[in-house]
């Protein structure tokens, strides 16, 4: 491995700039419309497979083995890798799920773009009535020979307002229990019948929005998996989205070196309560990093499961103290500047709790899945979808 490690070193010296620790931090584009810095990161790697490792080598990844991935991830600490929210779902939760349950065709027609940038996507899952519920979503697919037509509403869509495609989830039957009646598709978010709207966050982000669906058109085609199997590539996509959105977006760790800093230029660094917060903020990175690869190595052998969901629950809790101690250290000046860095990750912080399914739905997978807890009831399971409590259906 150490001709592998150097062989990665030269193209990323030869390709990215040196990592800057006093570089402002963004997470999962907190306080961030930039799309140009992620587009330029994935094509100044066009070629090497090092954005995409465990792609397959023929849609240009390495088929990396999981030592390989973490060797890659590892030497790109020592860069400058921005954050790639904008880019996320498409290379790290839409591309698995396709190279799992797309054609040959679907994979070579999309995967392409996806590694450059060209095209962005955005998962078109939650909805008004469905989010941590997520089987109850209640959008109608119709089917019209060899397309679709879609109707409803889609809420909660990160980057909507960018993306070319979404990965939707509609309801194609409300005769059968909720979660065999789901379909997915790759659905054109340029064309007419879909309306856009952002929704603005607290943090005064507007990365979230809500999709508007009127018998927009989806061809056959771009059907992704069979009918009927919509709830398993939704599970494989959920899988992957929890690990990227425990990791912070992009597979890094938080820099906590950066609040060291900032202690010492607010001269807190001898402040024993300072000293212990920023110890324990580093312990649990370097768990959360070992957590992060556990549940890699799982996604990268082609079986993502509850890791990502440890790692989710991990992930928030570490980003939550990693911003709560930068106020701490700021004091009232954090509240100075409503547009400041640390503001802003911190007015972000409680979003990750919630996003890519809830802490408490994640508490739920790995006290069932890992430790072999009792099931939650689920009452619903085997009831049609038209005969639920409130189904729209009905």
């Amino acid at each position: 491995m150490d001709d592998f490690r150097t062989r990665v070193r030269a193209e990323l010296t030869a390709r990215l700039a040196p990592r800057r620790h006093d570089a402002p931090v963004s997470v999962l584009g907190a306080g961030s419309d930039d799309l140009d810095a992620g587009r330029r990161y994935l094509g100044a790697l066009a070629g090497t497979g090092l954005a995409i490792p465990t792609w397959p080598k023929e849609y240009g990844g390495l088929a990396a083995s999981t030592e390989e991935v973490a060797i890659i991830r590892s030497e790109l600490g020592a860069f400058d890798v921005p954050d790639l929210y904008p880019y996320l779902v498409g290379v790290d939760l839409v591309a698995p799920t396709l190279l799992a349950h797309g054609t040959p065709e679907q994979c070579a027609r999309w995967l392409p773009a996806i590694s450059t940038g060209e095209a962005i996507w955005c998962q078109l899952f939650s909805e008004p009535g469905a989010g941590s519920d997520l089987a109850g979503l209640a959008a109608r697919a119709v089917r019209d020979g060899d397309e679709w037509t879609v109707t409803g509403q889609k809420v909660w869509t990160s980057r909507g307002a960018y993306s070319r495609y979404g990965l939707l989830l509609a309801r194609h039957d409300v005769a059968v229990p909720k979660h065999r009646g789901i379909t997915a598709f790759a659905l054109d978010l340029g064309q007419p019948g879909v309306d856009v709207r952002p929704l603005r966050q607290m943090n005064g982000d507007a990365h979230f929005t809500e999709v508007f669906m009127d018998a927009a058109r989806v061809a056959d085609t771009d059907r992704i998996g069979a009918v009927g199997d919509g709830w398993r590539v939704a599970l494989t996509c959920l899988s992957y989205e929890r690990g990227a959105i425990g990791s912070g977006g992009s597979g890094g760790l938080l820099d906590v070196e950066r609040l060291v800093a900032l202690a010492r230029a607010r001269g807190l660094a001898a402040d024993p309560v300072v000293r212990d917060t920023l110890a324990r903020l580093l312990i649990e990175a370097r768990v959360m990093s070992y957590t992060a690869r556990r549940a890699r190595d799982a996604a990268t052998a082609g079986r993502p499961g509850p890791e990502g969901s440890g790692m989710k629950i991990r992930g928030a809790a570490l980003f939550k103290a990693y911003t709560a101690a930068a106020t701490l250290l700021l004091g009232a000046d954090a509240t100075v500047d409503p547009h400041g860095e640390w503001q802003t990750l911190f007015l972000t912080a409680p979003s990750i709790s919630i996003r890519g399914g809830t802490d408490e739905i994640q508490r739920n997978i790995v006290g069932e899945r890992v430790l072999g807890l009792p099931e939650e009831p689920r009452v619903d399971r085997t009831l049609p979808f038209d005969q639920l409590p409130g189904s729209s259906a009905r």
